[in-house]
């Protein structure tokens, strides 16, 4: 059975609140499909150097767990997300700025 899809704008409205509770400053650099849109996460770690996080479908237990799917010098990971959006443009990117890292991607609620 596969999982439940909360409509993107909501869910990137609810991350950003989290976010800010936590007070890891993050922005909305391109708005995507407010019902399906996909969604990547940039974390830019202020050393300019940055990890992007995007859902994968993971075959085994067939969930779309949040994966750090490249990182590296931020240019880098910026001109992977332009590729992206340039096949994609109903795909949303969320910046945070976070010199440890930390995204709360990795705790429960965040689906």
């Amino acid at each position: 059975m596969t999982e439940a899809r909360l409509a993107a704008g909501i869910w990137v409205s609810a991350y950003l609140a989290r976010l800010g509770l936590a007070n890891i400053p993050a922005y909305v650099t391109a708005r995507g499909d407010d019902t399906a849109g996909a969604i990547a996460v940039k974390c830019a770690r202020l050393d300019g150097q940055a990890d992007l996080w995007m859902r994968e479908w993971d075959m085994d237990s067939d969930t779309r767990p949040w994966v750090c799917s490249q990182s590296g010098p931020e240019r880098d990971i910026d001109a992977a997300i332009t590729r992206q959006r340039s096949r994609d443009p109903d795909l949303w990117v969320l910046e945070i700025e976070s010199r440890d890292g930390r995204t709360l991607l990795d705790q429960d609620g965040l689906f």
